[in-house]
């Protein structure tokens, strides 16, 4: 896994969302059926929701008939889970330690979250709390940057994001520490979005709630021109902003 150049800044940036919890369940994008249905088939299964923040994924695991526990190292963002589905048992904690019992669940599941895991610990982790035959599933949206004005987003956001939202090759450090096999699919997802939201989405990337509030305003300032002026957003008052969608599913051996 590549991580960042200095740890601290990484632990920053890991416990930075409970900061930002009511603007990340706002903005985030949803996640699509078929990549849930990849990540775990169509039988209902007991699924850990590991990393589940403000219940985005969970949202989707519960539309396809599963049962959900939910876990994240954020209270605010639990919190926000909470106020969107009640009945979803919530714990406190984290990969490295994870609140459940032995063999509790028939899957463990992450949703942009599996790259601020510890791969070693987190692996024991995972292998604990699966029963017999279970799976892993990692998923990420990823703005699809095939589109002008989204690239032209990515590139403006690259030097503070440092690759803080994708794979960064935790699949592969997953697949070697439990050890497991791998199957991934693509699917994809779209936000119609006003410039604004586009703008308060950014907002709730670790990179921009770690910020100085001068240096968050500016920084947002900035998405704002660059969406007032390129030909494809200017003047628009809503925008489709697409995701690629990945699907990690990883079958221990």
């Amino acid at each position: 896994m590549a991580g960042p150049p200095d740890p601290a800044d990484w632990q920053q940036r890991r416990t930075s969302f409970g900061s930002v919890a009511a603007g990340y369940a706002a903005h985030r994008p949803d996640y699509p059926a078929d990549a849930v249905a990849l990540l775990l088939g169509e039988r209902p299964l007991r699924v850990l929701d590991l990393g589940a923040g403000t219940g985005l994924l969970t949202d989707a695991l519960l539309t396809a008939g599963h049962e959900v526990v939910a876990v994240d190292p954020s209270p605010q963002m639990l919190d926000q889970l909470r106020a969107r589905h009640s009945g979803v048992p919530v714990h406190v904690g984290g990969a490295e330690a994870v609140p459940l019992p032995d063999a509790d669940v028939d899957a463990v599941v992450a949703g942009q979250a599996a790259h601020w895991f510890d791969p070693g610990p987190a692996a024991t982790e995972l292998r604990r709390v699966l029963r017999p035959g279970g799976v892993v599933g990692f998923v990420w949206n990823v703005r699809d940057e095939r589109v002008p004005w989204v690239a032209a987003l990515g590139a403006a956001l690259a030097a503070e994001a440092r690759g803080h939202e994708a794979d960064q090759g935790v699949v592969t450090a997953f697949a070697a520490a439990l050890p497991a096999d791998v199957a991934t699919a693509g699917s994809a997802t779209v936000q119609r979005v006003t410039p604004e939201q586009v703008v308060a989405g950014i907002g709730t990337r670790s990179y921009v709630a770690t910020m100085t509030p001068d240096a968050r305003a500016a920084f947002l300032d900035g998405i704002r021109d660059l969406l007032a002026t390129h030909p494809d957003t200017a003047g628009r008052e809503v925008l489709d902003l697409p995701y690629r969608t990945d699907a990690h599913r990883l079958t221990p051996r």
